[in-house]
């Protein structure tokens, strides 16, 4: 069964991503697209057009041009948009990287990609120059000023010498070169199904449909205040914070980091209406006692994404704050949106689940046993095919062909079932489930559960070998009040089936999560691994 979306289908403008984006700003060109939280310092519409197209000439007078990448290494800042921006304009593009990344992870993704030029900040020069010298790179710029390296403001500068006229093209970017359907545009880092970060090569066509295709579900406006927390370097807020609120005309507010204080303050200061975040930040508002300091009352909606949300974390942060909360559902390879749950009376029974596929998408329900294509409440894999899906990963076809069939549907390695209305429950990663006795038990469904006790403040879940069972289930848990194990393993007893039952709990000071949110499931399972031998 093939389940087709609930949404109109969209077409896919065959423009460039910044023609998309940027090309006719109407009476949008003096209003503020970025306010940098922490300063204020705003960028309007037109600067940031003005400035994308100056940089991109910058960029392309040093020899970028089709097949060449750009690396950019930042926290968020308004020139972050500025840079993604003029290196799809150059007709280049870029690759986004996390300033947490180890150096040696770093230069990988920097060898792979084939990065000529590094786009940073003061404070991460000296990592950058270390990299730098070994991998390719030619030029490092700085977002700011630094001794010994080009200020990005200077490349916009050389840039702007023969002036930007409204509505002229870049001298970078001649008409008719470049192929929206074929010219890469950005190339994030995805470790997909197999654990093994690969480069996901996403055209400028991918984008422009996959933001065309979650703003047909109506979430940002031109009135909308956006609060941008998540890092642009990952997928998410690449396209939906970043992209998504610049082409609905919003303004969106940078802020470089998480802190709870901080990301309350800045929500109070500017009356943020919308709120793309994680689950973990979710659980903070429904549960940190510093959420009840600040004035939140701007807040319209807020999107989890990233990883699985509770029914119950999202129930009580809905109740806590008064706005709608509801999720999204992606992965880098597909742009990464595929699923919204979006709505202004969502059901109980659908808050918890990511929703339908969004417009022009299609899903199948994949048995892992047999591949037979499920219907409604069947448990299984998720595919999905849709335009936004990736041209493939960088020179590693093998790679491409496990992940994208023949026929174009993405196998997503996540495992879900869909209801009679199409909208699906996430339960768990096809590799992260626990076999218990022959049966699959999802590690997301009892973090969800555990979740719900009032003195669990974060949790992941594990396998554990056992002799007779093969695997159990084991709580890793962050107390927020005074809870024994045995309570714990009680509480999830009473709410799941016998073979669901967590048999044993460690609690932790915290459970280690990537940028974006996800369990880092595998260092806790290396850690039990190494303590048991």
């Amino acid at each position: 069964m093939i389940f087709q979306s609930p949404h109109p289908p969209i077409v896919v403008p065959e423009q460039s991503f910044s023609d998309y984006l940027l090309g006719f700003l109407g009476d949008r060109r003096d209003k503020p697209a970025f306010i940098e939280g922490p300063s204020g310092r705003s960028v309007t519409y037109g600067q940031l057009r003005d400035q994308a197209r100056a940089a991109a000439r910058g960029l392309a007078a040093r020899g970028l041009g089709r097949g060449g990448v750009v690396a950019i290494c930042s926290p968020n800042v308004p020139e972050y948009a500025t840079a993604f921006v003029a290196a799809g304009m150059a007709g280049g593009c870029s690759t986004t990287l996390n300033p947490l990344s180890t150096d040696d992870e770093l230069v990988s993704q920097l060898n792979d990609s084939g990065a000529r030029w590094f786009i940073t900040v003061p404070p991460l020069l000296e990592r950058a120059r270390a990299v730098a010298a070994r991998t390719g790179i030619e030029e490092i710029f700085v977002f700011g000023q630094a001794e010994g390296a080009t200020a990005f403001a200077d490349l916009v500068a050389e840039g702007m010498a023969d002036g930007i006229e409204d509505g002229m093209p870049t001298a970078a970017e001649p008409a008719g070169i470049l192929n929206p359907a074929d010219d890469l545009l950005t190339l994030p880092y995805s470790s997909g199904t197999t654990g093994v970060s690969k480069g996901v090569m996403l055209t400028h066509r991918n984008l422009v449909a996959n933001i065309e295709q979650f703003s047909a579900v109506g979430l940002v406006n031109a009135d909308d205040v956006v609060l941008a927390v998540l890092p642009f370097f990952h997928i998410y807020g690449m396209v939906v914070v970043m992209s998504g609120a610049l082409k609905a005309g919003a303004t969106v507010v940078t802020m470089p980091r998480f802190d709870l204080e901080e990301f309350l303050g800045a929500i109070q200061q500017y009356r943020a209406t919308s709120l793309y975040l994680v689950p973990p930040i979710l659980l903070g508002l429904a549960k940190h006692p510093a959420v009840d300091g600040y004035d939140l009352s701007s807040v319209n909606w807020i999107m989890s994404g990233a990883a699985p949300l509770g029914e119950e974390v999202a129930l009580a942060c809905q109740a806590r704050l008064g706005c709608r909360v509801f999720q999204g559902y992606g992965l880098t390879e597909a742009s990464p949106v595929t699923h919204v749950c979006f709505g202004e009376n969502l059901d109980a029974d659908k808050i918890g689940t990511i929703g339908p596929v969004i417009p022009s998408t299609e899903m199948m329900i994949v048995d892992l046993e047999s591949g037979e294509a499920l219907g409604p409440g069947g448990e299984g894999e998720v595919w999905v095919r849709g335009p936004q899906v990736m041209k493939g990963y960088l020179n590693n076809p093998e790679a491409t062909a496990s992940t994208v069939d023949a026929e174009g549907w993405l196998h997503t390695g996540d495992v879900g079932r869909a209801d009679e209305d199409g909208y699906v429950t996430i339960v768990g990663r096809a590799k992260e489930l626990i076999k218990y006795k022959g049966y699959q038990v999802a590690p997301a469904e009892l973090e969800d559960v555990l979740l719900s006790h009032p003195a669990v403040a974060d949790v992941a879940v594990i396998p554990v070998p056992d002799e007779e069972a093969g695997e159990v289930p084991k709580a890793c848990v962050v107390r927020a009040g005074d809870v024994s194990g045995e309570e714990i393993m009680l509480y999830v007893a009473e709410r799941v089936a016998p073979q669901k039952k967590v048999r044993a709990v460690e609690f932790l000071e915290e459970i280690p999560k990537s940028a974006s949110g996800k369990i880092l499931r595998r260092f806790l399972v290396e850690r039990e691994r190494a303590a048991a031998s």
